[in-house]
């Protein structure tokens, strides 16, 4: 944990305190403003369809501008977004909402890539543990978030209008923290140009597996999380109680990564993810079993941890499908691919929740679950064949 990595993971915790933050009261207040009931969750699909979108832009400037210019831009457009929500929900304006949390989507693509640049900022041999430490910054948005959602809901005369300018508070300390921060020189525009295209890098296992666990894990976790608040509410517990679950969640998403480095390290990033998608299966089991406070509290730590192992060991799964040259081509693919996966499991769950209820919501995930299972199966097949086939090739 060298100085730039620590200050990488206070960004990082800074970024998920946003997210959490939006998470919690996103599809509350767009409950209360949007025209029908289903479409109370289009705040929080906006916000992850911001970020599908500007993922291709975000790389084209992490190549002309480096990576802490590009972060810088993505917190600036976090406080300008952030106080277009607050004037929304303070205008009963439902739109307006959903533009602004679609036009923070931009700063969303940006955090993303810390991962990644945490990677950049220590050795090769080191790179699963760098890109653990900086998504463990996550439990201060798990702490964070849930808090200031709840301490800023009545601040201003309409619920959780103050937990949006809050928010700009929080990206201006990130902008602080990034301007301290030297990050290695991108790659030109014409080495990036000299890696290979886009299409060659789709048609090897481990990207396409890598792309699926990560996208497909973080569809399900997101799916739960985002209609968390609104399923408890209708099984009429407080938000207070929604905060704790979600602050719990969160902690049981970035708490593992403490270690989750070094395990993948051990035992390699497949293994990993196998245990995170059978804690996905733990959790949908749970859900099932109960709606009372404790059901969700239990299903949504498992969400978590199941997540946490998923994401973590796709990520540094996804490593070994790129050169450095061809980065940020293929990492603005990885995220391209994960958030418009959560732009329809965003959108998804509020008409869910609201038309076939939890228990819908979490037998509905059960087929990508499934398909993440069978991809970490066929990459697991393809490496044994080959390692048997070593052997013999040097006959």
């Amino acid at each position: 944990m060298n100085r730039p990595l620590l200050l990488l993971t206070l960004c990082q915790g800074l970024y998920l305190t946003n997210n959490v933050t939006f998470i919690a009261i996103n599809g509350l207040v767009g409950l209360a403003l949007a025209p029908r009931p289903w479409m109370a969750t289009l705040p929080v699909m906006a916000y992850v369809a911001g970020a599908a979108l500007s993922a291709p832009l975000v790389a084209s400037h992490q190549r002309r501008f480096g990576r802490r210019r590009s972060f810088q831009l993505g917190l600036v457009v976090a406080m300008c977004s952030a106080a277009l929500c607050a004037a929304a929900a303070l205008t009963h304006q439902f739109w307006l909402l959903v533009f602004a949390t679609a036009t923070a989507g931009y700063y969303n693509a940006n955090g993303s890539l810390y991962r990644f640049a945490a990677v950049e900022l220590v050795p090769v041999p080191a790179k699963e543990r760098a890109i653990s430490w900086v998504l463990a910054g996550g439990i201060l948005g798990a702490v964070a978030g849930p808090q200031l959602a709840s301490s800023t809901r009545d601040l201003l005369p309409q619920p959780f209008a103050g937990a949006y300018l809050a928010l700009i508070g929080v990206a201006l300390l990130s902008l602080g923290v990034m301007s301290r921060i030297h990050f290695p020189a991108m790659p030109t525009a014409a080495e990036a140009r000299g890696g290979r295209p886009l299409a060659e890098l789709a048609r090897q296992p481990v990207f396409i597996v890598a792309v699926t666990a990560s996208a497909l894990g973080y569809g399900v976790m997101n799916l739960l999380m985002a209609a968390t608040p609104i399923a408890m509410a209708q099984c009429s517990h407080p938000f207070s109680s929604a905060a704790l679950v979600l602050e719990w969640h969160v902690l049981g998403m970035f708490v593992p990564s403490f270690f989750t480095g070094a395990l993948i390290k051990r035992v390699g990033a497949l293994p990993v993810m196998a245990l995170g998608l059978l804690l996905n299966a733990v959790c949908v089991g749970i859900a099932l079993s109960g709606v009372d406070l404790m059901h969700f509290l239990a299903a949504l730590i498992a969400l978590g941890l199941g997540w946490n192992f998923l994401f973590i060991g796709g990520t540094a799964l996804f490593t070994e499908a790129y050169r450095p040259d061809e980065r940020t081509r293929a990492q603005a693919a990885m995220d391209t691919a994960i958030y418009s996966t959560m732009t329809i499991t965003s959108f998804s769950s509020g008409a869910l929740v609201t038309t076939s209820g939890w228990t819908g919501m979490n037998v509905g995930t059960l087929l990508p679950i499934a398909l993440v299972g069978a991809a970490l199966v066929w990459l697991a097949l393809l490496r044994r064949r080959a390692a048997a086939a070593a052997p013999r090739a040097l006959v």
